[in-house]
């Protein structure tokens, strides 16, 4: 009878928090971005971000949302998939227009070009746009071929979040070639820690399919990984190398 008393309080509650959980869900992946735009923005220095990082996201929301028609999952990863692939473009758009700025003299190089050794390294932030037209023209007729077999589905849907795991990857690698994380957002990446281990969370506990909830632990151990670099990068500095410009093939990623 108390327990029956208490729902008029408990089931609203439990909307929303549900509510709260999905808002988070759909919103909370690009917050992590905001302090990196702003640092970018505020020092017209793009170097310390890859902007592979964009790569990686753009592939991933972009096969998600394919993967979606085939299997249908929570509403809020949808949106949320839609909202990351404009915000990476901004992301894009910034970056691009800050490197161009400081390469004065760099020779001016498009997606037309088709140049493998220049990839995701042009000139201008429409073509970057047609690379992300083409590559959803492609993966989307591919899908509308193949949506019936289930094979196909699932290792779509893998493909999507595996690819998201790998998010951190270029930062990673940036990292370590330089050995030193100058440039790059702390904030930014415990956002991502702090973001991913809430996502896994949120795949576990909505029964998302497996391929999600097994990526996420993936992505939440590499972003661990940043930060262990930030922790040993602080404690042991590298000796600073000094140069005067930076030529376009040492640019981050």
């Amino acid at each position: 009878m108390e327990a029956e008393g208490l729902d008029w309080l408990l089931v609203p509650l439990h909307q929303l928090v549900s509510w709260g959980a999905a808002a988070a869900m759909v919103f909370g992946g690009v917050v992590p971005y905001v302090p990196q735009y702003r640092d970018i923005r505020r020092t017209q220095n793009a170097d310390g971000f890859s902007t592979y990082v964009c790569l990686v996201l753009l592939v991933a929301n972009i096969l998600r949302i394919l993967f979606w028609f085939g299997r249908r999952f929570e509403s809020p990863l949808l949106w949320q998939s839609a909202i990351m692939i404009l915000t990476m473009l901004l992301m894009l758009k910034l970056c691009t227009e800050v490197r161009v700025a400081n390469e004065l003299n760099a020779r001016r190089r498009s997606f037309a070009d088709f140049d493998p050794h220049h990839f995701w390294q042009w000139s201008s932030f429409s073509d970057y746009v047609q690379c992300v037209l083409a590559f959803t023209g492609v993966a989307g007729y591919i899908t509308y071929l193949s949506i019936d077999s289930t094979l196909f589905v699932e290792t779509l849907g893998f493909l999507a979040v595996l690819t998201e795991a790998m998010l951190g990857v270029p930062q990673l690698y940036r990292n370590h070639r330089h050995q030193s994380t100058e440039g790059m957002s702390i904030k930014m990446v415990l956002m991502w820690t702090s973001g991913d281990a809430f996502k896994t969370a949120y795949f576990l506990l909505k029964g998302a399919p497996l391929q999600f909830s097994v990526c996420g632990l993936l992505q939440v151990l590499v972003d661990l990984a940043i930060l262990g670099q930030a922790y040993a990068f602080a404690r042991h500095p590298q000796k600073p190398v000094l140069h005067a410009v930076h030529p376009a093939g040492t640019k981050a990623l």
